[in-house]
C-alpha cells in the first residue's frame, strides 16, 4: 500500500509541474524589459552632486544615479541593505560598523570600496579633505546635526568601514540612508571639480547621459547594476513648470507620468480611462516663515497677528480641493509623537488688529511676501497662495508685495535670509520627527545657509531637539517632540498651512510604480505595458 502511495504521489508532481513552471515562466514573461519612460514635472533640478543639493527636484534624479550605504524599502520607510551588505553598532551606539558589497562599480567603471566611502562622507566632515566645500556647502550634513555628531569615518579594510558618534544619536542609521549621504566615485569628483554636479557618477541603476537645463536630463539603464538591471532602457525627466500643460502632454502621451496636478484638474483625471491617479497620506508641511531677524517679525505679537489672519480652511477647499488638511504643528499627523491636543490659532482678522496695534502697528506696514516659483508636494501652486495670502494679510492692515525668483535662486536668497516673509515646505527624508523639526526650527539650522529660514533661536527648542535625539528610549522622545512642537506653537516662527496628500498622475501602461510615504522616486522597478 505504501508503494502505491508513494507512486500516486510521483505521478501527481509530474502531472502538475508543467503547469506550475509555465504559470511561473508566464508570471515573469509579462514584465517587459526596455522603452523610455518620460516624467514630467514642475521644475528642473539644481544640481546632481547629492552632497550639495536640498532640493527635491535634484535628489528625485539622484535618487536613480546613485546609491547609499543603507536604503529604504520600496513603499516603506523601514532600511534594507544597499552598498553595505549587514552592520551593526556597539552598545553604546557610538561605533557603527558597515560591512560593503563587493564586485560593485560606479559607472566610469572604477571600484567601489571603502576607499570610496571615505571620500564620500569625509569631503563633507572634514575640513582638511582636499575636496571640502569645492562646488558649495553640505547643508545635510549640517542641519541633520552629523558634523557635530560624527567624529571620525575610518577604513577597517578594503570592504569594512567605521564611523565613530560623539554622542548617541537615535536616528543615525535612517539618517545615513538619505540622499545627500549617496556614495559618488571619487575619481569623477577629482576630474570635474566645481562641475561635478553637472557630471554625476555613482553606482545607482541608472547612469546620467545629458542634462539641457530647463528642459530635461536623461538617465540611461547601468548593465552593470549590482542590484540587477533595471526594466527600463532610459528615464527622462522633463522640466514643465505649467500643470496644465504637462497634464494636457499626459493624455497626449508625451509623458508617462506627472506630479501636482492642479487640484481643479481630478475630477477630469478620474474620468480619463488612460490616466490612473495615485494617492496616499504625505509626510510634508507648507509653511508661511517670518524672518525673525528682520523687523516687524522680531515681534513676537506681529507673529501672532499673521497667523490669526490667514484662513487655512479656505485655502484648503479652494487651492488643494480637499487634498490636505490645515496644519497646526510644523510635523504631519502621519508621523509619530504628532501633539494633536495643540489648539491652532483661529481665523480672526479683528483679533489680529487688536494684536497689530498692541505691538505698535495700528495701522499695518509693508512687507515682501515670497511665493514659490514652482509647483511642489506640499504647495501644489505657490502664486494663486501668494495671492489669497496677499489679500488676507490687506484685510488687516498688512501691505504685501509679492516677490518670486527661479527655483534655484529662490533657495539660495531664502537659505541667506534675504526675504522677509517666505512661503516653503518640507517632505520627509526619514520617518523621525528629528527630520523636520532639527533641520527646520534648530538654532544650528539657523546659520546660514539656513534650512530654518525664520531664523528662530530658541534656546529652550534647542535643548529639548538635543536631548530627543541622544536618547532611544521611543517614549521618552515621543514626550520630547510634543514639548517642541508647543514650544514652536507659543513662539509662532512661521504660520503652518498644510499638509498635502502625496499625489502622481501615471498612463495606465506604467507598471510597478509606487508611492513611497518619504517622496522617493525609484524607478528601477518600473516597467511599460505595449
Amino acid at each position: 500500500m505504501q508503494n502505491r502511495f508513494y507512486v500516486q504521489v510521483f505521478s501527481l508532481i509530474v502531472l502538475i509541474l508543467p503547469f506550475v513552471v509555465f504559470s511561473a515562466a508566464f508570471a515573469d514573461s509579462h514584465l517587459k524589459r526596455g522603452g523610455t519612460l518620460i516624467f514630467g514635472r514642475g521644475g528642473d533640478s539644481v544640481g546632481l552632486d547629492p552632497a550639495l543639493e536640498e532640493d527635491g527636484e535634484s535628489f528625485k534624479v539622484c535618487d536613480n544615479i546613485y546609491d547609499t550605504l543603507v536604503e529604504y524599502k520600496d513603499g516603506s520607510t523601514e532600511i534594507e541593505p544597499g552598498l553595505a551588505t549587514s552592520w551593526e553598532s556597539s552598545e553604546d551606539g557610538l561605533m557603527w560598523t558597515f560591512h560593503l558589497r563587493q564586485g560593485v562599480t560606479f559607472h566610469d567603471g572604477t571600484p567601489f570600496n571603502a576607499e570610496a566611502v571615505l571620500f564620500s562622507l569625509n569631503r563633507q566632515h572634514d575640513e582638511t579633505h582636499p575636496f571640502h566645500g569645492v562646488g558649495g556647502s553640505y547643508i545635510y550634513w549640517i542641519a541633520t546635526g552629523l558634523a557635530e555628531i560624527v567624529d571620525t569615518i575610518t577604513a577597517i579594510d578594503e570592504f569594512t568601514v567605521q564611523i565613530r558618534l560623539k554622542t548617541a544619536y537615535a536616528p543615525f542609521i535612517y539618517t545615513i540612508a538619505i540622499t545627500p549621504f549617496s556614495i559618488v566615485s571619487p575619481t569623477a569628483v577629482q576630474k570635474w571639480g566645481n562641475e561635478f554636479s553637472n557630471n554625476p557618477v555613482g553606482t545607482g541603476p541608472f547612469k546620467f547621459v545629458r542634462w539641457d537645463r530647463k528642459d530635461k536630463i536623461v538617465l540611461e539603464a547601468n548593465d552593470a547594476y549590482w542590484g540587477g538591471r533595471p526594466m527600463l532602457d532610459r528615464v527622462i525627466f522633463r522640466s514643465i513648470p505649467d500643470n496644465s500643460v504637462r497634464l494636457i502632454e499626459l493624455q497626449q502621451g508625451s509623458l508617462h507620468a506627472m506630479e501636482f496636478p492642479n487640484p481643479d484638474d481630478l475630477q477630469q483625471i478620474r474620468d480619463d480611462a488612460s490616466l490612473e491617479l495615485l494617492s496616499q497620506p504625505g509626510m510634508s508641511i507648507g509653511y508661511l516663515a517670518m524672518n525673525m531677524d528682520k523687523p516687524p517679525f522680531d515681534n513676537h505679537k506681529v507673529r501672532l497677528a499673521i497667523n490669526h489672519a490667514i484662513n487655512k480652511s479656505a485655502i484648503i477647499e479652494h487651492l488643494y480641493q480637499g487634498l490636505g488638511i490645515p496644519a497646526k504643528n510644523p510635523i504631519p499627523p502621519t508621523l509619530w509623537s504628532y501633539d494633536d491636543s495643540v489648539e491652532d490659532y483661529a481665523y480672526d482678522p479683528e483679533l489680529s488688529k487688536q494684536l497689530l496695534a498692541e505691538a505698535g502697528y495700528p495701522d499695518g506696514f509693508e512687507t515682501t511676501l515670497w511665493a514659490l516659483p514652482v509647483p511642489r508636494p506640499y504647495i501644489p501652486d505657490g502664486r494663486a497662495l501668494a495671492e489669497v495670502l496677499q489679500s488676507e494679510l490687506r484685510n488687516v492692515g498688512v501691505e504685501t508685495k509679492i516677490v518670486t525668483y527661479d527655483w534655484g535662486t529662490y533657495l539660495e536668497k531664502t537659505k541667506n535670509g534675504e526675504h522677509d516673509m517666505a512661503m516653503l515646505g518640507w517632505s520627509a527624508d526619514l520617518g523621525d520627527p528629528d527630520n523636520f523639526l532639527y533641520f527646520l526650527l534648530s538654532k544650528s539650522s539657523a546659520e546660514k545657509p539656513a534650512g530654518n529660514i525664520a531664523f528662530y533661536r530658541s534656546d529652550e527648542m534647542q535643548s529639548v531637539l538635543e536631548q530627543a535625539r541622544a536618547t532611544t528610549d521611543r517614549e521618552k522622545r515621543i514626550s520630547l517632540y510634543q514639548k517642541a512642537q508647543q514650544i514652536f506653537h507659543k513662539d509662532v516662527p512661521w504660520v503652518p498651512l498644510a499638509h498635502a496628500k502625496q499625489i502622481l498622475v501615471i498612463n495606465k501602461k506604467v507598471k510597478d510604480l509606487k508611492l513611497h510615504p518619504l517622496k522617493w522616486r525609484y524607478f528601477r522597478h518600473i516597467w511599460l505595458e505595449e
